[in-house]
């Protein structure tokens, strides 16, 4: 059974929640990473040749998306090498047709209609492309490095989604 997708007021309020608690979201971001080594271990090799900040960027952005799942309930499992695996191949399959990573990248990530989770990725394509307003300690990373956070970013979220077994009342 295919899980519903979490509906896109719920994922935009659950990110700011995120945002909003500052330093006090480090432990909870710490410990949802801790649950899901597996997949921050994958997730940490993949950007880390794009630097320093990308990485930094692209480990907050897994760990409010883990957020989002843990606070919308359910039951998660851990994400194993085939999960990734698959996910990456899925993602892989389409990234061609997404690039260049200009201001038509969104909506042609938008237009992908099988993704997992859209609403979440599209909350990621918001918050790393199109955010007018930030707020201290933001940052905005270069288009050809966005657009590969946010690819990173689609593989996990897609690996979750198969780990997860989502709530009766997940799209309220």
């Amino acid at each position: 059974m295919t899980n519903p997708a979490v509906n896109r007021d719920k994922v935009h309020a659950l990110a700011e929640a995120c945002s909003d608690e500052g330093e006090a979201f480090q432990p909870i971001a710490t410990r949802l990473i801790k649950h899901q080594r597996r997949l921050s271990r994958f997730f940490e090799q993949n950007v880390a040749h794009m630097g320093p900040v990308a990485s930094q960027v692209g480990l907050y952005m897994l760990s409010v998306s883990l957020r989002i799942f843990d606070q919308i309930g359910g039951r998660m499992g851990k994400v194993n090498g085939a999960a990734l695996d698959a996910a990456s191949a899925k993602v892989q399959g389409v990234a061609s047709e997404l690039f260049p990573a200009d201001d038509k990248f969104p909506e042609r990530a938008n237009g992908i209609e099988w993704r997992a989770q859209p609403h979440l990725l599209d909350e990621i394509l918001w918050a790393l492309f199109e955010r007018d307003e930030k707020t201290d300690g933001e940052i905005d990373l270069e288009p050809d490095k966005a657009a590969l956070v946010y690819l990173m970013l689609w593989v996990a979220v897609e690996a979750l989604n198969e780990n997860w077994q989502a709530p009766e009342n997940a799209n309220d």
